[in-house]
């Protein structure tokens, strides 16, 4: 049982069989195929409104070059301080902006509010030469401590990054989940909210690799053509980025995916509270579950087989502290984790 993580399960059978059917005969190169043209409008139907979208293969790809399309090289983007494009993206944000600064908000589960967007951006006044000059802000969701904004924080963000003249950007390597988590349409977590660009995953919820860079204003989206290949994320086989995410998109099987993965989380998520000495750290709002494991639960699942990764975070709770014999420990389930496997691994945890 490996919960390390949603990039460890292969890729769900209907993007596979999706590919099969694009892997035949031959099309046009670069994304100039039906497989492209149709995805392209059913990301638009997604979202309710017509969209430029453009197809790559990785997250890292996409958040790079949408916050690139956003901020100049003297340019800022505002996330939280431990956002995904800060921390683990081995610096690709900056790089493909030219170097731009990436700047932290700190804030309580994985989340910044507006208040802490204010205090940033006092730091960096407009038109002094000497600081960079902010360009736009990054909201991760789901955010890195496996929590949800709601859609009022996500607009009172883009409120306050507005007025202050900023793009917003939304990294939603787990869109799907997300929207699963809050029960709400596309539309509404994104444009509605104020969001001008969104990173949208696939990969995570049952593709093999594929992304999409989502803009909601075509003036916006007017040059990323040249900067995604410039950068060496246009696909020469397109079409096979396009067949992936029509089988993604299809008959609803993201979303099917999506709840899923975060039904059986919360499974988990009560079965481990229930577990004496287990102790949640965040709530439970998608498919991540962040838990304080005494050693002896940590050893009985490590030696069972069970894989979760080691954690650690500046954003806890107020006054919860990770005993020093205690495991912090994250698992991820996905569209592939079979809820027989849940109850077995609280069974060991149990011991």
């Amino acid at each position: 049982m490996n919960l390390a993580s949603d990039n460890v399960v292969g890729a769900s059978r209907p993007v596979l069989e999706a590919l099969l059917a694009a892997n035949q005969g031959a099309e046009g190169a670069y994304g100039a195929d039906a497989h492209t043209a149709k995805a392209e409008a059913m990301l638009s139907d997604v979202f309710e409104r017509e969209c430029v979208s453009s197809l790559v293969a990785t997250g890292t790809g996409a958040n790079a070059l949408a916050l690139a399309a956003l901020t100049p090289p003297w340019g800022a983007v505002f996330c939280h301080a431990e956002a995904h494009v800060l921390d683990d993206e081995c610096g690709a944000p900056e790089m493909f902006t030219a170097g731009a600064k990436i700047v932290g908000i700190p804030g309580a589960a994985g989340k910044f509010t507006p208040a802490g967007l204010e205090a940033a951006l006092e730091r960096f006044p407009k038109g002094v030469a000497k600081a960079v000059q902010p360009a736009c802000v990054s909201i991760s969701q789901v955010t890195e401590a496996g929590t949800l904004y709601t859609l009022e924080e996500i607009g009172l963000i883009a409120d306050t990054a507005k007025r202050h003249g900023l793009k917003v950007h939304l990294d939603g390597a787990r869109f799907a989940n997300a929207l699963a988590g809050l029960g709400c349409t596309a539309a509404e977590m994104t444009w509605k909210a104020g969001v001008d660009v969104v990173s949208f995953g696939a990969t995570k919820n049952g593709g093999l690799a594929c992304e999409a860079v989502v803009f909601f204003d075509k003036a916006t989206a007017e040059n990323f053509t040249f900067r995604r290949k410039r950068g060496g994320h246009t696909v020469s086989k397109g079409r096979l980025l396009g067949a992936q995410m029509v089988g993604y998109l299809q008959d609803d099987h993201w979303m099917h995916n999506a709840r899923h993965a975060n039904a059986v989380a919360s499974t988990l998520s009560e079965g481990l509270a229930a577990v004496a000495g287990v102790r949640r750290v965040w709530p439970t709002q998608a498919n991540e579950v962040f838990v304080s494991l005494p050693a002896a639960v940590a050893a009985r699942l490590k030696d069972a087989g069970v894989r979760f990764a080691p954690w650690s975070s500046g954003s806890m709770p107020e006054g919860f502290a990770i005993a020093a014999d205690d495991v912090f420990a994250r698992f991820v389930t996905s569209f592939a984790t079979r809820e027989d496997d849940i109850a077995k691994l609280v069974a060991i945890a149990r011991g």
